[in-house]
This record gives C-alpha cells, sequence and structure tokens, in this order.
C-alpha cells in the first residue's frame, strides 16, 4: 500500500520525471522515492515498536509479588522486531545519502571524482552534513537496540530514534528558507507524532495473536498514547502546510495541493477510526475477551486492518509529497541582510514595554510543551476533585501562570529580541532561569502526579512507574542534589557566555532549544532544592538552604558585575552583523544586559529567601504539633521516662505523674511543652500553665500539687 501510493502520488505531481537540466537517471529519480519510502517503515516501525515495548507492554520477568502475572511474550517478540527493523533504517538511509547526492549533482552514482565529490556534499553542504548526521544517528540505533532487555534501553533507544528524525527535519522544502525554524520544529513534530501513532498500531498488529486475555488492556493504553500522537500529528502537519501554501487554493488548484487534500482527508478518517476504537471496539474486546480471545481479536482486526491500509497509504503520499515541490518554492530571500540570513526573520520595531507584548517569533516545540503542561494538570486536578480529593487552588493557578510565562518567553517579545539584543537574550535567560522556576516547583507536578496517575499492576510502565524511575535514578539524584543544583546554576553562566557555546545558540536552532531546555532544567532543580515539596532531593536543613541561596545569588550577582564592566563584546561577530536600523552601542547594550542580570536575581532571590523561611517557621509549627499530639497520646511517655532516669541517677524513687485529668478526657487541658529530646540540657524551664512549678528534693521538676494528688514531674529542673 505505501508503494502504490507513493507512486499515484508521483505520477500525479510529475516529480520522478527527468529534470530539464542535469537528469541523474531512473534509477535515482526513482530508486529515491523507493529508498526514502524505506527508511519511513524501517522508522516507523522501530519507534512504534520500542514505545509499545516501553509504555504498553510488560517486560517478562518484570512483576513482583501482589501483582498481576504477566507472560511478556509480546515484549520479548517485540523487542526484536525493533532492533531487526532499525537496521532496515540504518541500511535504508545511507543508501538515501547516496542518491540524494546524485539527485542533487545530477549525475549517475559512481564515476571519475565520485569519492571526491561525495566527500564534499557531506562536509560542506549543509544538506550533506544532516543527512551524514542522521545516518550516524540511526547506526548507533541497533548496537543500542541489541541490549533492548530493560526498560531504560527500550526507552533510550526509543528516544536517540526520535532525535535522528530531526536532521532529516533539516533537510525538507524549508531548509535554508523564511520561517526555517517554524517549518522544521513543526515538521519533526509531526515526523514524531506519526512514527509513535502509526509504528505503534503496525507493533500491535503483529503482537496482538500473542496477548490473549490480555489484549483489551493493551489496545486500550495504545489508543491513550495513539490520541496524543494524533493530536501531534494534526497540530503539526498544519503548521508546516500553511508555511508551504501560498493560499488555501493551493490546496485545489496545485497539483502537491491536491496531494496534501488527500493526505488530510485520509488522516482525519484515521481520526475517526481511532474514535470508534476508544468508544466501539474497546469495549468490545473487553467484553468479549475469553481464554481463547477468538472473538475480542476478531472484533480488533476488524478496524485495525483497515487502519493499517489506510496508514501505509498515508505514508505513501507523504513521501511522495517530500519529493514533490510545493506551492510555495521557500527559497532564500534575494537580497536579503543579514539579520534576516542569521535569524530568519525581518528586523523587529525597536524595543519598548508595548512591543515586548506585541511581538511573537512562533516555536512549536515550546508551544506544544506549554499546551500539553497545561492541559495534563488540569486533568490531574480534575480528576483528584472527582473522586473527592483536595488539591489547592493556589497550586493550580502558579502552575497555569508559571507555563504562560514560559510560552511568552519562548514565543513572544523575549525570543524575538533576544535573538537580535544582548539585553533582549538576558531578559529571557533571566526569566526562564530564575522567574518561571519558581512558579513551577511550587505547583508541586510530581506530588499531583502521584496522586492521579493509576497504578499499573501487571509489570509494564505507565507514565506513574516511569515518573518513580526518573526521580529515583541516579541521575536525576545526582543533578537534584542541592550542592550540585547551585553549583550547575551558577557555574553553567560562566561556561555558557564565556564560550563559543553562546554564539552557538545564537545561530543554531538546536542549539538555543538546548539551551532553553538547559536553564529551564538547571532553574527548576535549584528552586526544588530551596522550596520544593515534591520527592526527589534530600533536602538540607533550613539554614543550610539559606546559606545555599545567597552564596549562589552572590555569584550570580558577581556575574552580572562582570558583564557590566566587560571591555570587549561577547558573540562580536554575531551581532555587528545584524546592523540594527535603531540599534545603538553593543557594549553599552551588553551593560545593559549585566544590569538586568544582576537586577532580575534580586526579585527572585527575595522571594526564595521569603519562601525558605515560611517553610523553615511553618516546619517548626508542625513539628511542635506533632509533639503535642504525641505528648496527648501517650500521657508524656517522655517526660516520665526522663525523670526516671533522673530519679536513678539520684537514688530516689520518681513521683508519680499528675493523673486528675486524663489525656482521654475532653475536657482535660494538656500543658504545652518541649519534649526533653527538643530541649537543651541546661535549659530553663518555662511554662504557660497556670500552676506554678518548684524544684523537688530529689531533684526532678514538681508541679504544685492540687490537693489530694499526687505531684507531677518534669525533667530539666534539677539543672538550673
Amino acid at each position: 500500500m505505501v508503494l502504490v501510493a507513493m507512486v499515484a502520488g508521483l505520477a500525479l505531481t510529475g516529480a520522478a520525471g527527468p529534470p530539464e537540466l542535469f537528469d541523474p537517471g531512473p534509477l535515482v529519480r526513482w530508486g529515491l522515492p523507493v529508498v526514502t519510502a524505506l527508511t519511513w517503515v524501517g522508522s516507523t516501525l522501530t519507534i512504534g515498536a520500542f514505545a509499545l515495548c516501553a509504555l504498553v507492554l510488560p517486560r517478562p520477568g518484570a512483576d513482583r509479588a501482589g501483582r498481576e502475572p504477566a507472560s511478556g511474550g509480546a515484549w520479548c517478540l517485540l523487542a526484536p522486531v525493533g532492533v531487526i527493523a532499525a537496521v532496515v533504517w540504518a541500511l535504508a538511509q545511507l543508501a538515501a545519502l547516496l542518491l540524494t547526492h546524485a539527485a542533487v549533482l545530477g549525475t549517475p552514482i559512481g564515476g571519475p571524482g565520485y569519492d571526491v565529490q561525495l566527500i564534499h556534499f557531506v562536509t560542506e553542504i549543509e544538506m550533506g552534513r544532516y543527512l551524514a548526521l542522521a545516518t550516524l544517528l540511526v547506526a548507533v540505533i541497533p548496537m543500542l537496540a541489541v541490549a533492548t532487555t530493560r526498560y531504560a534501553s527500550v526507552a533510550w533507544a526509543g528516544v536517540l530514534a526520535l532525535i535522528s528524525l530531526y536532521p532529516v527535519a533539516q533537510t525538507g522544502h524549508a531548509a535554508g528558507a523564511a520561517t526555517h525554524d517554524l517549518a522544521v520544529s513543526s515538521w519533526w513534530l509531526h515526523l514524531g507524532g506519526v512514527t509513535v501513532w502509526v509504528g505503534g498500531l503496525a507493533a500491535l498488529c503483529l503482537v496482538a495473536p500473542r496477548l490473549g486475555a490480555d489484549l483489551p488492556r493493551v489496545v486500550e493504553r495504545y489508543s491513550r498514547v495513539a490520541l496524543w500522537a494524533f493530536v501531534i500529528t494534526t497540530v503539526a502537519g498544519a503548521a508546516n502546510a500553511w508555511v508551504r501554501l501560498t493560499t488555501p487554493l493551493d490546496l485545489l488548484t496545485h497539483p502537491y495541493g491536491q496531494l496534501l487534500l488527500i493526505k488530510v482527508v485520509l488522516t482525519l478518517a484515521l481520526g475517526l477510526a481511532g474514535w470508534v476504537h476508544r468508544t466501539a471496539t474497546i469495549p468490545a474486546i473487553r467484553a468479549h475477551a475469553d481464554a481463547a480471545g477468538a472473538r475480542a481479536g476478531w472484533a480488533f482486526w476488524c478496524l485495525a486492518g483497515v487502519e493499517v491500509l489506510v496508514m501505509g497509504a498515508v505514508v505513501g503520499i507523504a513521501v511522495a509529497l517530500g519529493s514533490s515541490p510545493p506551492p510555495d518554492p521557500l527559497e532564500p530571500v534575494s537580497n536579503a541582510g543579514a539579520l534576516f540570513v542569521l535569524t530568519g526573520y525581518p528586523e523587529p520595531p525597536a524595543p519598548t514595554v508595548l512591543t515586548y507584548l506585541t511581538q511573537w517569533r512562533p516555536e512549536p516545540l515550546t508551544a506544544f510543551a506549554a499546551l500539553a503542561g497545561l492541559v495534563v494538570y488540569l486533568r490531574w486536578a480534575r480528576r483528584l476533585a472527582r473522586r473527592g480529593d483536595a488539591w489547592p487552588a493556589a497550586r493550580t493557578v502558579s502552575w497555569v501562570a508559571g507555563l504562560l510565562l514560559f510560552f511568552w518567553v519562548t514565543n513572544g517579545g523575549p525570543a524575538a529580541y533576544g535573538s537580535v539584543l544582548f539585553s533582549g537574550h538576558m531578559v529571557q535567560h533571566m526569566l526562564l532561569a530564575m522567574v518561571m522556576p519558581i512558579f513551577l516547583v511550587l505547583a508541586a507536578p510530581v506530588t499531583l502526579a502521584l496522586r492521579a496517575l493509576p497504578a499499573r499492576r501487571d509489570g509494564s510502565r505507565g507514565p506513574r512507574e516511569w515518573l518513580l524511575a526518573v526521580v529515583h535514578s541516579h541521575l536525576a539524584r545526582f543533578f537534584s542534589h542541592p550542592v550540585i543544583a547551585g553549583v550547575n546554576f551558577a557555574g553553567s553562566l560562566v561556561v555558557f557566555y564565556y564560550s563559543p557555546l553562546f554564539e552557538y545558540a545564537l545561530t543554531s536552532h538546536v542549539g538555543h532549544l538546548l539551551m532553553v531546555v538547559h536553564f529551564t532544567a538547571a532553574g527548576y532543580l535549584f528552586a526544588n532544592a530551596l522550596i520544593g515539596v515534591d520527592p526527589g532531593p534530600a533536602r538540607p536543613s533550613y539554614p543550610l538552604r539559606l546559606l545555599l541561596l545567597f552564596a549562589t545569588m552572590a555569584f550570580h550577582a558577581f556575574f552580572g558585575i562582570s558583564l557590566i564592566s566587560q571591555t570587549t563584546v561577547l558573540a562580536a561577530d554575531y551581532f555587528g552583523q545584524l546592523n540594527l536600523s535603531w540599534g545603538g552601542d553593543l557594549l553599552a547594550d551588553q551593560e545593559t544586559g549585566g544590569a538586568i542580570t544582576w537586577g532580575i536575581g534580586e526579585i527572585p532571590t527575595l522571594a526564595l529567601a521569603i519562601a525558605v523561611a515560611l517553610a523553615w517557621a511553618k516546619e517548626d509549627d508542625r513539628a511542635a504539633r506533632r509533639s503535642d499530639r504525641k505528648a496527648e497520646r501517650d500521657d508524656d511517655a517522655e517526660l516520665r521516662a526522663y525523670n526516671d532516669m533522673l530519679a536513678a541517677r539520684s537514688g530516689h524513687p520518681a513521683p508519680e505523674a499528675d493523673h486528675d485529668d486524663p489525656p482521654n478526657n475532653p475536657g482535660h487541658q494538656h500543658d504545652r511543652r518541649t519534649p526533653p529530646s527538643r530541649m537543651s540540657p541546661n535549659q530553663p524551664v518555662r511554662r504557660t500553665v497556670d500552676r506554678a512549678v518548684t524544684p523537688s528534693p530529689a531533684g526532678q521538676a514538681r508541679r504544685r500539687p492540687r490537693a489530694g494528688t499526687p505531684p507531677p514531674t518534669h525533667p530539666h529542673e534539677s539543672e538550673r
């Protein structure tokens, strides 16, 4: 079905016909689409198999005592399938590199000087470098996938497979053109969603006969994964199509648009099939599941078989679209200035408060991360509310505020000015690393997830199990250690800005995204070590937290002062080529950035210090209440034991405690006193009750008895 749809699409657009100038031959013209289709099939099945092994299926031997038994036979079948598919993908990717080189040169493979030309292509030409990088990454996947005997190795292989799609996305129609970042990010999201969705269903069809009575549960889990993948695929695909089309009429008048329209219709049909799966097929499978699984399997295959065929047609059409010219050629703008060449966007207006709020530069990856975070958190909070559990509204508000700030910083004015001004870059950096993490940490997302997410009982790993695995991993514990988090937070500033990494983040989309991820994570880990309530790091005492905060912020202030006093411009080659019409002195703008670094750091530091102090006070209050409740439950057993110890040392018998008003009596007003474990040896006893305390001859603390009652005791009176 993939090949049939691909050939039909190429015939519709005429992309496989001989070019006007240089014809590399029919082997290259038809071989490149075929090899591209093989890369799609290999990547789709690789990622789908690893996704099911990591998120859906139980691994053999993974079930523990008290859980439902799981054979793990489907896992054992699917893991080798992913390895084989990864090998096919690697070989097809290598062939695609060679055929693409021949197609670009317009000459057949081989001939005199072919090796020199190929080396030049993969080292000097941007498309060749990206294809070579993709080939190297894909070649590592089979070697890593061979060791897929545990969940962690499967997850790492799947993540590497998704990363390997990014260099491929860089070679699409939008490479080197305007809105390059938008097109590449949306195309990579689209590829990732398609591979998880289509590959997951194909892998599920392979192992369905081995699932038996577990088929309903596995199909339901895959359905949740497929829903997210479908949303990502459609939204990212729509954004990418918007970049490639000149007008909506191209869908009817241009061959590329007509083929795209067919793909859209088939994708929507698949979404409808998925809805039928969730509403009708899964309940039918669950209702008719038996030991043999015959009727349940029939209900599954009735719809899944049709879906696989339609998905194959969609993949074939996608290959044909990749080989066909779009209505908008997406060529680099002629006579573009240095600013447009370096950033891919026109010059923004002079920065003001209003322009920071009105300028936008969409980034699909960060926009999706913010939107997904909002949806997931609100769903978890709603799930708790529906079952009667309370979740503080202040935490929800804090999460929403933090993600809205993240969306604006990465898609709004700070993103637009962060690529053309050092001061704008520091605004974006400081908000990401110092302001936004405070809101996210106070929202306690890990605690909410652990309360809202259900636990798996068959040994497989769902979102809850993966979250616990990440939180308790050695890597997470190392980087979340308070000292390491502080060093990473402060030290990475110097490493980043006083090395080529800063200029790389300005000139590379990948570098920019890595910068956003790093400083957001560094700020979150540092704030979580100070004021977090989520499980994770072993947090120090509150005085040490304040010491760590002030030491780190002092280093941060020193970094800001060093920028102000700097006599040379950082990334001078980059900023010097922009030639902003409203720009001023670069060194003065860098001094402004240093002042922003110093100034913005003061407010979050004060907020963190206040939060630590409040948490300290609340902890002391909670400890006092716990001590009082314990004393009321056991009638001051700790106090009496201390008195017995003093009596034994002095050689006199310990007086009996006052039992006039037993603790279980509702009318009893128990003394608010500090237990011996919380008192220093020489601490004088001070009471807030209305009965006097006098030292006894035996060295115990005695309360002046009331008539007819034995005298109670209290420790430390003999040490006054």
